[in-house]
């Protein structure tokens, strides 16, 4: 009995016992799968930030999202905020017409190479130098700020006459700032009357500014794209982009008719690529009986590779991009206004009417292809504006601008000559 007794007791130690050594072994465990989760959780809500930043910026950098708001979104609301449009030329591209259709639409805020004001007061700063100037100005002008004019003033006051083109402007030249004109009146601005009208402080324009739905620059100091993309990108502007292009030997042939107007610019556009062995030659006149000439067309082979690299930006850049950018040719829109008058305005959320329509029409159905005033906005004969080249360029100007400007005439749908 007391044998059996102490074989129970026995029994019972050992149990004990063992479960006195598999208790830190339970508790470790359990301190550990608490430590994991914990660690587990931890991890999670450090990756989340992450995850999330890296969405953002996923959707940032290919364009799905701005601002929290997906670009869609903003085309679909546009017309629920304030347009801001630059109209991305060069010279003698036919950017003055192009821009005039918007100078003469009611609902539009049109400024005329307000950077003029830069290249004049920095000269001879080389092109490139200048891109950042020319963004900073654009930045606060779509703001309606235009105090910015005053860095490039020199001593003179600031006043409505001060702004570079005044005299043709819309805006300035008509009601309320104005009696000239009626701003909902269209046709081409008198400049001898416009010229008569009292100058106004700045800030009475800038109040006229913040009165419109739609901004338009029109500007031809904008070397590239990529410099527009700071200011596609903000949500305060959400600028579009018309590029307008237009065939590289009418181009040349229009500089050279223009070139003593061009000589300057073009030798600031040269001195933006001195710095690269491919353009060095460039600044070495070849034609050294006239400079001015070699200058243009020098220019030119740049003017072509500046396109080309646009073209290239535009075709890989995302798609909020490309809805924000409209290119249009200069053959395209003389030949057939009343279209590309209507995807012009399409693009830019306004309204055509007949008035607009008829002007339009006008506009290229005139005399010659051209004014002895290389800069004045006219009626002209569109079908001579575009094949006037080949009866101006000899065939060593035209098979120049052919080899310099291949790809691009490619890209755009412009055949060689076939002589």
């Amino acid at each position: 009995m007391k044998r059996r007794l102490h074989k129970k007791y026995l029994v019972l130690i050992l149990a004990y016992s063992g479960l006195l050594l598999l208790i830190p072994y339970v508790l470790d465990y359990r301190d550990k799968s608490v430590q994991h989760a914990k660690h587990g959780l931890r991890q999670q809500q450090l990756r989340c930030p992450d995850l999330e930043n890296t969405v953002a910026l996923l959707w940032d950098n290919n364009g799905y999202k701005v601002n929290g708001s997906d670009p869609a979104e903003i085309a679909v609301n546009r017309s629920q905020s304030r347009i801001h449009i630059y109209l991305h030329a060069t010279w003698r591209t036919g950017s003055s017409f192009l821009g005039e259709l918007f100078n003469q639409h009611p609902d539009v805020f049109y400024l005329y190479e307000p950077m003029w004001h830069i290249w004049q007061a920095l000269y001879p700063g080389d092109a490139g130098s200048l891109q950042g100037a020319v963004r900073d100005m654009m930045n606060a002008l779509f703001r309606c700020d235009f105090s910015v004019l005053k860095l490039y003033a020199g001593s003179q006051n600031i006043t409505t006459s001060f702004i570079f083109g005044w005299k043709m402007n819309k805006v300035i030249c008509s009601e309320p700032l104005c009696e000239a004109h009626k701003r909902h009146e269209i046709g081409l601005v008198r400049e001898d009357q416009c010229a008569k009208c009292q100058k106004r402080d700045i800030r009475d324009l800038e109040r006229e500014c913040k009165k419109y739905p739609v901004m338009v620059i029109k500007g031809v100091r904008v070397l590239d794209l990529s410099t527009l993309v700071p200011l596609m990108r903000d949500p305060a502007i959400n600028l579009q982009v018309i590029q307008l292009f237009r065939d590289p030997r009418a181009v040349h042939n229009s500089r050279l008719k223009s070139k003593q107007a061009l000589v300057k610019e073009s030798i600031q556009v040269l001195r933006s690529k001195k710095q690269a062995d491919k353009y060095k030659r460039l600044l070495v006149p070849s034609n050294k009986g006239n400079r001015a000439e070699s200058y243009v067309s020098s220019a030119m082979e740049l003017i072509c590779d500046n396109w080309l690299s646009d073209m290239m930006l535009v075709m890989n850049s995302p798609p909020w991009l490309r809805r924000n950018y409209l290119r249009i040719r200069y053959e395209d829109l003389v030949l057939h206004p009343m279209e590309e008058l209507q995807r012009l305005y399409r693009f830019s959320n306004l309204s055509s009417f007949p008035a607009l329509e008829k002007f339009a029409l006008n506009m290229t159905h005139g005399q010659g292809y051209s004014s002895d005033r290389p800069f004045l906005i006219s009626s002209r004969d569109a079908k001579e504006a575009i094949y006037a080249w080949r009866e101006r360029l000899n065939v060593e100007q035209i098979n120049q601008v052919e080899a310099y400007c291949s790809e691009v005439m490619r890209q755009l749908g412009y055949e060689k000559n076939s002589i």
